[in-house]
Order: C-alpha cells, then sequence, then structure tokens
C-alpha cells in the first residue's frame, strides 16, 4: 500500500526558488520581528521599530538586483515547468521596485509623522501593518495563478484599511476607513465571484493555462466565462480607483496619516494596475473585445471625473491640498488606464503595457515627491490647505522648487519632462491602437489639469501673506523629497531610460 502513496506525496512537493521570492519574504518577516520586538522595546526607543522597518524595505529593494540577470520561477507544476504560481520576470521586477521603492518613502515620512503624533499611532502596529502591507503588494505582481492573485491583493488591501483608521478618537480617520473597507471588500466580494465562474468554465486557475482553455469553453458556458471575466474586472476596477468606484478616494486620503495616503496614492494603484494587466493580456487575451471597451470607457470616465473634482477644489477649504492630490490621482489612473485598453486593439501589446509600466514609474516619483512636500508643511499647517502654500518660496526655497517641478511633472510641462514623455508615451499607445477618440479625450483633460497644477504651482512664489514661517526640515522627511526629487530631475535629464520598461517580459 505504501509505493503508490509516496509518488503522490513526492509529485505534490514543489521546490522553492528563494532568491526569486527574497523581495516579498525580507518584508514580511521584518514585519514579523517588528511586531514580536514592540513587546519588549522601551517606549523611548519606540523609534528604532521605525528604522528597523525602513532598513528592511532597503534590503528588500537591494535583493532586486540580483534577479535581474534572467527570468525566474518557483511553485510550479511538477508535471509542466512552465506552469508556475510565482514568476519573477522584468515586469515582475520593475514593479516590485515601484512597490518597494514606494513604501520605503512611505516609511521615511512615517519616522517624522510618527514621532509628530506623540502617541495617538501606536508604533509597533503602524510598522508592522505597513511591512505586511507591503509584502503583499511585492507578491502581487509575481503572481500566475488567481488564487495567489487574489491573496496578494488581500494581503495588501487588509492591513491598510487599519493603517487608515488607526489614529486614536479621529472621527475623519474612522469614517475613511469605514469607507474605505466597504468598498474593497465588495470589489473583493465581487472579484471573487468572477474569478470562481472563470474556474468554473476553464478548471484552472493557472494565468497561463485560462488563457488556452477559455476560449475553448462549451457553447452552453459561454455566458458563465464572459460574466466571469466581466465580474473579475469590476473588483479590479474598484482597487485601482476607477470611476464611478473611486468615491472612496478623497475622504480616505484626508483621513488616514499623511504617509499612508501618499502609499495609497501609489502602491495602491500599482496593486491594482499590476492585477489589472495580468488578468487583461496574459489570461483573457481571447476576450480583448470585452474588456478593450471597457477599460477605454473607464479611462476617459476616470481622467474626466478625476480632473473635474481636482478643478473644483477651493484653495481656503481644510485639506484641500490633499483632496486636490486626491482627485489629481484619480485622473492621473485615467491616463494609467489608457495603454492597457490599448493592448487590446494594438499588434503589440507588450509596448501598451510597457507604456503604463513606465507611466506608473514616473507618476510613483513625482507624487510621493509632493506628498512628502505636504507632509513637511502640514507639520506647521494641520489644516493643510492650498492657500497654505502661498509664500513656500520665501520660508523654504529648496522645498517650493522640488514641489513646483513635482507639480510640472504631474501637469507634463518643462522642466518636468519625464512627466511630458511618459504622457506622449500613453498618448502615442492609444494612437497605435487606433484609439483617436480616447488620445482627444486625454489632451483635452491634460489641458484641463494644466490649470489646478499651474495654480499651484504660482501660489508658491507668490509674496507671502505675514512673516514668512520657516519650515524645519527633519532628516527623514529630507531624504524622502531628496531622493524623490534626485530620481525626477534624473529621469528628465534622461528620459529615453522609461523607454527600457516598455520591454515588460510578459510574453
Amino acid at each position: 500500500m505504501s509505493s503508490p502513496v509516496q509518488p503522490l506525496a513526492a509529485s505534490l512537493v514543489q521546490s522553492v526558488d528563494w532568491l526569486a521570492i527574497a523581495p516579498p519574504t525580507i518584508v514580511a518577516v521584518v514585519g514579523l520581528v517588528v511586531l514580536v520586538a514592540d513587546l519588549f522595546v522601551a517606549e523611548h526607543r519606540k523609534a528604532l521599530l521605525g528604522w528597523t522597518s525602513v532598513t528592511g524595505l532597503a534590503v528588500a529593494t537591494v535583493m532586486l538586483l540580483p534577479l535581474l540577470d534572467g527570468d525566474r520561477s518557483t511553485f510550479c507544476l511538477t508535471g509542466d515547468a512552465a506552469v508556475c504560481s510565482y514568476t519573477a520576470d522584468r515586469f515582475t521586477l520593475v514593479i516590485q521596485f515601484l512597490v518597494l521603492g514606494g513604501a520605503l518613502l512611505a516609511a521615511l515620512l512615517s519616522v517624522t509623522a510618527l514621532k509628530d503624533a506623540r502617541k495617538a499611532l501606536p508604533e509597533g502596529e503602524y510598522w508592522f501593518l505597513l511591512l505586511s502591507s507591503a509584502a503583499g503588494a511585492a507578491l502581487l505582481p509575481a503572481s500566475r495563478d488567481l488564487a495567489t492573485l487574489i491573496v496578494a491583493l488581500e494581503v495588501a488591501s487588509l492591513p491598510a484599511f487599519a493603517l487608515v483608521g488607526l489614529k486614536y478618537g479621529d472621527r475623519k480617520s474612522s469614517e475613511a476607513a469605514l469607507k474605505f473597507f466597504l468598498s474593497s471588500v465588495t470589489a473583493t466580494a465581487v472579484s471573487l465571484m468572477g474569478i470562481s465562474f472563470v474556474y468554473a468554465t476553464t478548471g484552472t486557475l493557472y494565468l497561463t493555462q485560462v488563457a488556452d482553455r477559455i476560449h475553448n469553453v462549451d457553447g452552453q458556458f459561454h455566458t458563465l466565462a464572459q460574466t466571469g471575466v466581466v465580474l473579475t474586472l469590476v473588483g479590479f476596477a474598484f482597487k485601482t480607483a476607477a470611476v464611478p468606484f473611486h468615491f472612496w478616494v478623497p475622504d480616505t486620503y484626508v483621513g488616514a496619516p499623511l504617509p499612508i495616503a501618499a502609499y495609497l496614492s501609489v502602491i495602491g494603484k500599482a496593486v491594482g494596475f499590476s492585477g489589472l494587466i495580468l488578468l487583461t493580456v496574459v489570461a483573457l487575451p481571447s476576450y480583448a473585445d470585452v474588456w478593450g471597451p471597457a477599460l477605454a470607457a473607464l479611462a476617459a470616465l476616470t481622467m474626466t471625473v478625476g480632473n473635474a473634482g481636482a478643478l473644483r477644489q477651493q484653495a481656503t477649504r481644510a485639506y484641500s491640498a490633499v483632496r486636490l492630490l486626491a482627485w489629481s490621482s484619480v485622473g492621473q489612473a485615467g491616463y494609467l488606464l489608457v495603454p492597457i485598453a490599448a493592448a487590446a486593439y494594438s499588434g503589440n501589446a507588450e509596448k501598451s503595457i510597457g507604456s503604463t509600466v513606465a507611466y506608473a514609474l514616473m507618476y510613483g516619483a513625482v507624487n510621493l515627491g509632493a506628498f512628502a512636500v505636504a507632509a513637511l508643511v502640514g507639520r506647521t499647517k494641520v489644516l493643510n490647505r492650498v492657500a497654505d502654500y502661498r509664500g513656500l518660496y520665501a520660508s523654504s526655497p529648496v522645498s517650493a522648487l522640488l514641489l513646483a517641478f513635482f507639480l510640472l511633472c504631474l501637469a507634463g510641462l518643462p522642466p518636468g519632462i519625464i512627466g511630458l514623455f511618459a504622457k506622449v508615451t500613453v498618448f502615442s499607445a492609444a494612437v497605435d491602437a487606433g484609439l483617436g477618440w480616447l488620445a482627444v479625450v486625454m489632451a483635452v483633460n491634460v489641458v484641463i489639469a494644466l490649470f489646478y497644477y499651474l495654480q499651484w504651482t504660482a501660489l508658491l512664489f507668490r509674496a507671502p501673506e505675514g512673516e514668512p514661517e520657516k519650515h524645519r526640515v527633519p532628516g527623514p522627511v529630507t531624504a524622502a523629497i531628496a531622493l524623490t526629487g534626485v530620481l525626477g530631475v534624473a529621469l528628465s535629464g534622461a528620459p529615453q531610460l522609461v523607454l527600457r520598461f516598455t520591454d515588460t517580459g510578459l510574453f
């Protein structure tokens, strides 16, 4: 009786490539270390937890370098080594760099934010939740089966709910967390139902096998498969903050600690868009006639509503600076959707997806930089209104110049060459795919966005009302602003570097 059992057991054993999974694993392990250490570290030494977290994220980011020499896969089927659950290819590494680098910058901002909070934020829980979310976000782009994809998505999302509502006794924080939680849970439920339909019709969870089988589904299951595709895409549209699933964004960004708002604006989008890319172009290319038009319509609607919302923000309204960045991030999500939609019509889907990845890198660097300056100003101006930035150049010239540069990058104007370059890349992806109408909508929205970006930029250099207030810049915030500034300026000086990311290695 033992002989048949042993081969069966052996067939279930999968080899593990520890180097391939090192980046998310390191982040997860450091998160557990911080959680346990919090029980033994004295109150006056809690800052060590923050610097341990920063170090862990930095090490995880560096561990991407040994993976550049070629694609690596692990957790593969023993009978078919080409079908795996985890793949570290070029696409994975670029998104993991964006996620881990963004989490590192958010962690630097958090070190100062926790110190300023004066025990209003529990440090041990904060760092554990941030690292847990970052580990899930780093796992998602490497996921190559639907189960791992959903698990990674939830590991990235669930700690984020708690981070948004972590402020003790803050009604805005609690309300923001509730809205974020309800919208995200709804998205997950819809996605799971869609995935269950896809599994029922294909009999597999692996993305490449889904792609092979779903277009050969029996006629009686064709409607079920289509429904599964639509529901799965709707669920991920919530995660990307695409209109009309964006309603949680402004209040969540205002209620969350500012470093977490910065984290959600970049890492949250990276998670949603990488999942959407894997589902559409890897798992469901044969349903391009379903998701292509849907994503094109979502892109047009999202960029228009996002920019209109940013345009309506009043400079004297409380938290208007954060709200403007929140609505701006919705508009930017629309631009990021354009190349994914174009992949359905393009003869070169890989190039189209590369445009989204390149734009995401630009957006991640400059948007985190803008939030870093907002965190600096928010230390003395608690309401963080756009009007509070008037005369910032007189009190903090370097910060004002860098914020102006970040805003011009987001607008796509010189000297923010990288912003202009990224927008042209996305625009050309739409034109090359024959989506001329979408390119026109994008052009109109870029013009609309110029108004509020330039209005905020001009305010930085106007004469201040009263004596200019000096802003003391803490070391971690200085490091975050400097890193994003150096990255933005370097890419603006050599924008051709972004072209290297148009070859994603997904195909």
